[in-house]
């Protein structure tokens, strides 16, 4: 399985935002955000770029790549699967990836960041409707119950990790049962659910050049 392997610190420089890739340490003043708020590179702080309209379209795009933790050629499967849905091409999108499995997990709080997400589905940790899943990318539907292997050693972690994380995470198309380290997909999330800073609008041109 091809994966970003490189430094995720710089994904956010680049981005110039925070993209949340490395957990807890992107809420504290740790973030290189903080410290180092322009592009990675030898020229990264004395950069003049013009930005042309292609460019402001390929950054939407990389910086939705990068905060779901997606390569280029499964994005753009995604979004040949969005154009063939009804409706806005670009809020399918964000619906397909928001509901892949990785990300389910990481917005039940079951774990800090994507990439954590993504190992402890890898490692078989996570079952959905009592079986187990270990592939990040399986597409959870409506009515999917997502719950920690009985005998997983990470379900006190997840646990923990859960109660500290809902008191700021918010996710009304989710439903969460704390104590039992269980969570319920009740539908697919609206463009206003789905809070995070990109124009899917401008990733819709781009690829439909």
């Amino acid at each position: 399985m091809a994966r970003y392997r490189d430094a995720r610190c710089r994904l956010c420089r680049r981005e110039g935002i925070r993209l949340y890739l490395k957990g807890e340490r992107c809420y504290t003043d740790k973030c290189a955000i903080e410290e180092r708020a322009y592009p990675p590179g030898d020229h990264g702080r004395n950069r003049r770029t013009r930005e042309t309209a292609y460019g402001l379209q390929l950054r939407e795009k990389q910086k939705a790549k990068r905060i779901y933790g997606v390569l280029e050629r499964q994005f753009r499967r995604y979004f040949d699967m969005a154009s063939r849905r009804k409706g806005r091409t670009g809020e399918a999108l964000l619906q397909i990836l928001e509901s892949r499995l990785d990300n389910i997990v990481y917005r039940l709080a079951m774990a800090t960041s994507r990439s954590q997400s993504r190992q402890i589905v890898r490692h078989g940790h996570i079952h959905v409707n009592g079986r187990t899943v270990d592939i990040p990318s399986y597409l959870v539907k409506p009515g999917d119950v997502i719950t920690v292997r009985p005998a997983s050693k990470v379900k006190k972690y997840v646990g923990e990790t859960m109660e500290n994380r809902r008191k700021t995470e918010d996710q009304p198309w989710l439903e969460v049962v704390d104590k039992e380290r269980t969570g319920r997909v009740l539908q697919l999330p609206s463009r206003e659910e789905i809070k995070i800073p990109v124009n899917e609008q401008m990733i819709v041109e781009l690829y439909s050049k």
